[in-house]
C-alpha cells in the first residue's frame, strides 16, 4: 500500500499528510519515512502517548502528534496536505461534512486515501478460532452484542457513494491479502482494539475477559501454537474530477 501511495503520489519526502484517526501510528510510522511531516490527529489522549512511545522507541521523527477528531479538525490549523489517510476511521465521522472540510485542506493533486484491514469478506475463509472469540465475547456482553451492530458500526450509505457526492469523486479501489499469524496474547490484544470488545465496552470485566479468552484459546490452540487468518486490506483512493 505504501509503495502504492509513494509511486501514485511521487511521495519524494518533501510532501505533508494528515493521518485522521491516527490511533498509535499504524499508518502514520510508515508514512513518516516517505514525506517531511505527519500530522496525526486522534481524540483519545492514550493513543497519541503510545504513538509517540513507538515513534521513539523506531527513531521516527517527522510527526506532528495532535489531540483532537474531524469536528475539530479545521480549529487544529493544520495547514495544506497532499493526502489525508484514515485507517478505519471514516465510519466515525460525518462524512459529507468532513469531505467538504477537506476540500479546503489537501491539496488540488491530492485525495482522500481510506484503509481497512480484516474486515469481513465472503470469498475469504473465516479463522477455526473466531467461533473461541465469540463464545467468550458473548459470554460477557450477550449474544446480540455483534460487531456489526456496536456503536461506531459501518453506515448503511457506502463509503465510495459518499464519496461520488463529494468534491473526491474519482474514485480507485485496490485490495490486498495476505496470511497472518499471531499468538495468543496478539488474538487477545486484537479483540481490545475493537469498538464491541473494547476496554471501554468491556468496562470492569476487563481482566476477566482477557483470563477466559486466553484461557480458552490455548485450549484451542492449534499445532504449532499460532492463530492464523487469512486478511484483506482495502484502500481506496478518492481524488478530485
Amino acid at each position: 500500500m505504501f509503495s502504492l501511495l509513494s509511486a501514485r503520489f511521487s511521495l519524494d519526502g518533501t510532501q505533508r499528510v494528515l493521518d485522521l484517526g491516527a490511533g498509535s501510528g499504524a499508518l502514520t510510522l510508515p508514512l513518516s519515512a516517505l514525506v517531511r511531516e505527519v500530522v496525526a490527529v486522534d481524540p483519545e489522549p492514550e493513543m497519541i502517548s503510545e504513538g509517540r512511545r513507538l515513534a521513539a522507541e523506531a527513531g521516527v521523527s517527522g510527526i506532528d502528534w495532535r489531540l483532537g477528531d474531524s469536528s475539530t479538525l479545521l480549529a487544529l490549523n493544520v495547514g495544506p496536505v497532499l493526502l489525508t489517510v484514515m485507517g478505519a476511521s471514516f465510519h466515525w465521522t460525518d462524512r459529507e461534512r468532513l469531505l467538504h472540510d477537506l476540500d479546503t485542506l489537501i491539496e488540488p493533486s491530492g485525495a482522500v486515501v481510506l484503509a481497512t484491514c480484516g474486515a469481513r469478506h465472503e470469498d475469504l475463509k473465516l479463522p477455526p478460532w473466531l467461533p473461541v472469540v465469540e463464545e467468550v465475547r458473548n459470554r460477557y456482553l450477550g449474544p446480540n452484542r455483534r460487531p456489526d451492530s456496536a456503536l461506531g458500526a459501518y453506515p448503511d450509505v457506502r463509503h465510495e457513494e459518499v464519496l461520488l457526492r463529494s468534491p473526491f469523486s474519482r474514485i480507485e479501489a485496490i485490495h490486498w491479502d495476505r496470511l497472518v499469524s499471531r499468538t495468543v496474547d496478539d488474538v487477545v490484544g486484537l479483540q481490545l482494539s475493537f469498538s464491541f470488545t473494547s476496554p471501554a465496552a468491556l468496562a470492569s470485566d476487563r481482566p476477566a475477559f482477557e483470563r477466559d479468552l486466553r484461557k480458552a484459546l490455548i485450549a484451542t490452540r492449534p499445532q504449532g501454537g499460532l492463530f492464523e487468518e487469512h486478511v484483506r486490506t482495502d484502500v481506496v483512493i478518492a481524488s478530485r474530477s
